[in-house]
């Protein structure tokens, strides 16, 4: 009686999922046949007009595409914008885990281009690297900073960045002791909540410092600098993902807390215009330098993408005109190699020069002009690996800033989602149940041991080189592979001004 009952219910399931399959198949069919006629009738689409449905796939393999080269088809050398070996460095260095290889390097050695620097014969005795000496920027403005880390966290605004991934970037830079640029979209509880040093950034929108027509409010920024926590102001002319074009916060992200903080309406995207509505020549940069720098008594310096040095000569003539005290405390070089959100690709791959050429072209003015010590040089631009950051000390940057260095230690997977809100790590995306992904505790210790590691790593090329300590690395410690597979010295390829020589 029981086995006669449990067959009973047993071909009821089975003709109930036989239905179910039946109708499902039926839905499908009649879904292809709209999908069928729709695309047969369509005009703006060649390929789905003559293939219909099928030509959907075309679609569909594009958009895998670039997720199944990065795992399955590239090699650990092939990818873009930062290939698998490099994100291996960087992940291994931010989990503190040994980052040796067997066997061999897999980099081409004879590439043209490729930086590797010129080890001396007998270095020094004792540790293998050295604690970097403090710098001090501003030492006109009230309330000088004097910061010894020479690798520390670049722009990257609230908004663009999910608040867990502020909290664990604030916190981990406290620990290792850098500084944390907030980026053009204002100054959120998350950049304070760590406890770290604090660059706040102007942009062109004036985010979480501007009146209601998009000016300067002063009290606000004023309010800002008060915090303990911020050491100096930066106004942003350009960055290098889009030269000469405003920040772009896609509506999506513009949730009610981002809006309140930057003084913008709710879900609504964000242009920012393309240069501060204030400052339209050299004068009025200086102008705008000297007025945020008596207002909050913080060294006051200024970020831009070069396409020459013309106007870094005027700015100098300046100076000399209004005195020495008038330069800005520091100017950040951003190379057109930049870039961790949303951008126009004509702009990212088209337009500023790289760094490797802005970076010398600026410090080499300085010197021609006699403001090199006095204007402290950052420079950003895809410098995530010792070695890069060891490169652009030899070209005599005085700190180096990496974003995307940062986002890969809080888990990036390059998944190329920054600008769609579906960030898969919860790191540039508002979306709390993506968010939920990000431990901050976990990535704090990452972004902790990532900087840790680099500026360790620098001092070992430093020693290796036979010098006490990163920031005395010069132009010849390092050499260039040419276009015949020759190597040329960097002092050579880049040279210094004639009768400079650089300070051991």
């Amino acid at each position: 009686m029981q086995s006669s009952a449990f067959a009973h219910w047993l071909v009821v399931i089975v003709e109930t999922f036989a239905a179910l399959f039946l109708l499902l198949l039926a839905i499908g069919v009649m879904v292809v046949l709209v999908v069928w006629l729709v695309d047969r009738n369509q005009t703006s689409n060649s390929v789905l007009r003559n293939f219909p449905v099928i030509g959907h796939f075309r679609y569909w393999f594009l958009h895998l595409g670039e997720f199944f080269r990065q795992y399955l088809y590239s090699s650990d050398r092939e990818e873009m914008p930062f290939n698998r070996a490099q994100r291996m460095w960087v992940y291994r260095a931010a989990k503190d885990v040994e980052n040796t290889n067997a066997f061999g390097s897999t980099r081409d050695l004879h590439a043209e281009g490729l930086p590797f620097f010129v080890n001396a014969p007998f270095p020094s005795l004792g540790q293998s690297h050295v604690v970097p000496k403090p710098i001090t920027l501003g030492p006109y403005a009230r309330e000088p900073y004097s910061h010894s880390s020479f690798f520390n966290i670049s722009a990257m605004s609230f908004g663009a960045l999910s608040a867990p991934a502020v909290r664990a970037l604030s916190i981990g830079a406290a620990k290792a002791g850098i500084w944390m640029d907030t980026g053009e979209g204002g100054l959120a509880p998350y950049h304070l909540e760590g406890g770290c040093d604090i660059v706040f950034e102007i942009g062109t929108a004036k985010y979480g410092v501007r009146t209601p027509e998009g000016k300067l409010d002063d009290q606000k920024l004023l309010d800002i600098c008060r915090h303990p926590q911020v050491k100096m102001v930066s106004i942003k002319l350009g960055q290098g993902a889009k030269p000469g074009m405003g920040g772009l916060l896609p509506g999506a992200k513009v949730t009610p807390e981002i809006a309140a903080i930057r003084g913008i309406a709710v879900g609504e995207d964000s242009q920012s215009p393309n240069r501060h509505l204030d400052i339209g020549n050299v004068r009025e940069l200086m102008d705008a330098i000297a007025h945020i720098r008596e207002l909050t008594g913080k060294p006051t310096g200024f970020k831009a993408v070069f396409g020459g040095m013309e106007w870094i000569g005027e700015l100098c003539e300046e100076v000399r005109r209004r005195g020495i005290e008038s330069a800005p405390d520091f100017i950040i070089v951003d190379g057109s190699e930049g870039g961790t959100g949303a951008a126009p690709q004509t702009l990212m791959e088209g337009v500023g020069l790289p760094l490797r050429e802005a970076l010398p072209a600026l410090i080499n003015t300085l010197i021609t002009q006699g403001l090199r010590e006095r204007i402290k040089v950052i420079c950003s631009g895809k410098c995530i690996t010792a070695y890069d950051v060891a490169w652009a000390l030899s070209m005599g940057a005085d700190f180096v800033n990496s974003a995307r260095g940062f986002m890969l230690a809080l888990g990036c997977i390059q998944s190329l989602q920054c600008n769609r809100n579906s960030c898969p790590t919860g790191i540039t995306t508002q979306n709390p149940k993506l968010q939920r992904g990000l431990v901050v505790t976990d990535k704090s210790e990452r972004v902790y041991h990532y900087a840790t590691n680099v500026m360790r790593e620098v001092g070992i090329i430093a020693h290796s080189c036979g010098v006490e300590e990163p920031r005395e690395l010069d132009r010849t410690h390092c050499r260039v592979m040419g276009d015949d597979g020759i190597s040329v010295p960097l002092v050579k390829l880049f040279p210094y001004p004639e009768g400079y020589v650089p300070q051991a």
